[in-house]
């Protein structure tokens, strides 16, 4: 996964830089499309039935990012902190965001996971064709559902990711791919953490 965390131009080496709701990116890292081209054409194919947890992440009062080592789940509550919870509006069917790490790593192309505001990065085939809606997902003793809301990209990801990144995910040719992430609810809760698997138990 390499470095997690950045540092602001003007703080000491060893403080990490905020990444909260408003954050933008860095556009000396934006990736082009023909960058994007290649990494897609480079990149291993994800695991189709099973693979892990690469990196989880809940956003706390006023969207701050943390990245613990481990995080908690519930059918009610979403992840343990994360702003979902705390929405007077919340949709079920919106309740856990999950990106496939490889697809990720590419797009941040060197910036933290963090700036995406998913909760959960796995090592495993998240498409349409892998797990279309209703397919279910268990990671220890928690069990996820991929809901059929989509997940799409907006002015804050072409902020932090650029336009270029944009169009890519959102290009007709590739939304099948679920680059941007897709929606999951918890039907069992738990706890999730890096290095965990996560295992395709049902396809819908």
């Amino acid at each position: 996964m390499g470095e997690r965390l950045v540092a602001t131009p003007d703080s000491s080496e060893n403080e990490p830089m905020r990444i909260d709701s408003e954050s933008s990116g860095d556009p000396a890292r934006h990736p082009t499309t023909a960058g994007l081209d290649g990494a897609l054409a480079a990149l291993p194919p994800a695991p189709a039935d099973l693979g892990r947890v690469v990196h989880v992440v809940t956003r706390r009062d006023g969207g701050r990012r943390e990245a613990p080592a481990r995080i908690g789940l519930s059918p009610d509550g979403g992840v343990d902190g994360d702003s979902w919870g705390r929405r007077a509006d919340r949709r079920p069917e919106a309740q856990v965001t999950v990106m496939q790490a490889g697809f990720a790593l590419m797009i941040a192309n060197g910036q933290p996971l963090e700036l995406f505001g998913d909760n959960l990065f796995l090592d495993l085939d998240i498409s349409a064709a892998n797990l279309p809606p209703g397919s279910q997902v268990e990671i220890g003793e928690v069990l996820l559902e991929v809901t059929p809301l989509p997940h799409n990209g907006c002015r804050k990801f072409q902020a932090r990711f650029g336009a270029d990144a944009l169009r890519f995910v959102q290009d007709p040719g590739r939304r099948s791919l679920n680059m941007r992430g897709i929606h999951v609810r918890v039907l069992r809760g738990g706890e999730v953490g890096t290095g965990d698997e996560a295992r395709v138990v049902c396809r819908g």
